[in-house]
């Protein structure tokens, strides 16, 4: 009893490693940290902690390439490609980084590298058709997978190591702070921000899920299950890498150095190399399969080109077309500006020679006081006033013109006319005088010109005030809708019967016209 018990103790027993030590290095595989078997695997080349890397994170690794390259077989090459280079670079790998974010943005790289490649070789538009049926179901996980990743590489570091443990790999909030080295407090705080964060990012590209729906989602479809056989084949492969660096090792070294190599792993490079020989046969008829699909793609894709090329011609044929028409009628477009603007000159030139016209009919009427003394400066005055209604109408016509026929309703209205009126016939010292001169009129009629069926008989402007002749009658000036000023002589300062009568037709006619009443 007391030599079972001897030999159980003593460490150089040979029989009790045997039974304990493969249990015990895996329980100390499955407690140990990422990090932790990283180093063991950079430093001596301990396949089993490799393994236990790739079971903890295959699934990870394998769903964000899925969602990228959105074909299994290339998710397969990604996910390979992914954990060789963890392989390769695991003595290069700093302490303290959170191995699941290092392998998901590794993974974002290398399917980046697969979809330029694979896009070389199809059509963007059978992508964008594909995505563009994912986009049109209803199911809120269909419409966020296409913009996860894109909204996870949106986020800053700490946020997207802190969502990828607790919703990626279903890590509780203490583990996440642990991992993130804050408390558990905190560490639910930056989940709750980051996923806010996702959900902008999705209602900015036009998918409306809320916070709480996000983090459901992302629990239940974010990782899942790889092929059963993609575990293996990574294995295999990682353990060829670690078989060719640990060959190397060895023609460096002496052969007394070799004895000190564990049996287990030279077991371990063994079986490798065995399984690798056995999945050739498998590789080569994965690629076969791969290359039979991309040959009939690409005769698909040149079926379609030239479809697409017969439909382009056709286009730029309408499009030659359609152009050459939208010449002509630019071209008809400017031959009628040239003629409106000389049609406008012409009227200009008419209403000006026919102002004269009346001008000189006036001063004919006139009685020549030239040898006369000279007349009362209000008695002028007074005789002015038709040609100040006549000259303060051409404002409010120029405006009319340049407004489809729509008189203004006050005077300030066409002020950038006044300065044109005044050029035509500048009686008054100057512009300023002629906008003095306008205060003592006031607009009658508002409407449109083209509604006038008599404009010589419309009152147009009506002096504001009526003055009292030296005989004992009363005068008022008015402008018309022709463009003529004439006064109007009561014997009482009662002028609304008159203006009632040169008003009742624009009322008759056109009930909608503006007439200010006397």
């Amino acid at each position: 009893m007391a030599n079972r018990k001897s030999k159980i103790a003593n460490p150089k027993s040979k029989i009790p490693c045997r039974i304990s030590l493969p249990r015990f290095d895996i329980l100390m595989n499955m407690s140990a940290t990422d990090l932790e078997l990283l180093t063991r695997y950079a430093r001596h080349r301990q396949e089993d902690a490799f393994a236990e890397l790739v079971r903890r994170h295959l699934n990870l690794v394998h769903s964000a390439a899925l969602r990228q390259v959105r074909a299994p077989e290339l998710a397969e090459e990604v996910a390979q490609t992914v954990f060789s280079d963890l392989a390769r670079q695991a003595e290069r790998i700093p302490s303290g980084t959170v191995l699941a974010a290092w392998l998901y943005q590794v993974t974002r790289r290398r399917a980046i590298d697969v979809v330029r490649r694979e896009a070389s070789r199809r059509l963007r538009e059978n992508v964008a058709h594909e995505l563009h049926a994912m986009n049109a179901c209803a199911d809120d996980w269909v419409r966020i997978e296409p913009l996860l990743d894109e909204a996870m590489h949106a986020l800053d570091d700490v946020d997207r190591a802190a969502v990828l443990l607790r919703y990626f790999e279903n890590k509780s909030l203490r583990e996440v702070g642990q991992q993130l080295g804050a408390s558990e407090d905190a560490a639910q705080k930056r989940v709750s921000r980051a996923v806010e964060r996702l959900r902008e990012f999705f209602e900015k590209s036009g998918v409306t899920v809320g916070a709480g729906g996000i983090a459901m989602l992302l629990s239940a479809q974010a990782v899942q299950a790889a092929p059963a056989g993609l575990g293996v084949s990574i294995v295999t492969s990682s353990a060829l890498i670690g078989a060719s660096l640990s060959a190397t090792i060895a023609t460096s070294t002496t052969p007394a150095a070799l004895n000190l190599l564990h049996a287990k792993s030279i077991a371990s490079i063994v079986a490798s190399a065995f399984l690798a020989g056995t999945s050739v046969y498998w590789v080569q008829e994965r690629r076969a399969e791969r290359l039979r699909d991309e040959n009939a793609a690409l005769v698909n894709s040149h079926q379609l080109m030239q479809e697409e090329r017969d439909a382009a011609r056709a286009q730029a044929t309408l499009a030659e077309t359609e152009l050459a028409s939208a010449r002509e009628g630019r071209a008809e477009l400017l031959r009628l500006r040239g003629q409106v603007g000389v049609l406008r000159q012409q009227t200009n030139d008419l209403v000006r020679v026919r102002t004269q016209d009346r001008l000189r009919a006036v001063l004919s009427r006139a009685p020549d006081d030239r040898g006369e003394a000279a007349r009362d400066p209000e008695e002028e005055r007074r005789m002015l006033k038709p040609r100040t209604a006549k000259v303060l109408t051409m404002p409010l016509l120029l405006y009319a013109s340049d407004h489809d026929g729509q008189l203004p309703a006050t005077f300030e209205m066409a002020a950038s006319s006044f300065s044109q009126a005044f050029q035509m016939d500048p009686f008054l010292p100057s512009e300023s005088e002629l906008w003095k001169a306008s205060e003592e009129f006031e607009i009658v009629y508002r409407g449109s010109r083209k509604d006038l069926t008599n404009a010589a008989s419309t009152i147009l402007i009506r002096e504001r005030q009526a003055r009292q002749r030296p005989d004992g009658q009363w005068e008022k000036a008015y402008g018309f809708g022709d463009g003529h000023g004439e006064v109007r002589v009561e014997a009482s300062n009662n002028f609304e019967p008159w203006e009632r009568q040169r008003a009742s037709a624009a009322l008759s006619e056109h009930p909608g016209v503006i007439v200010n009443r006397p």
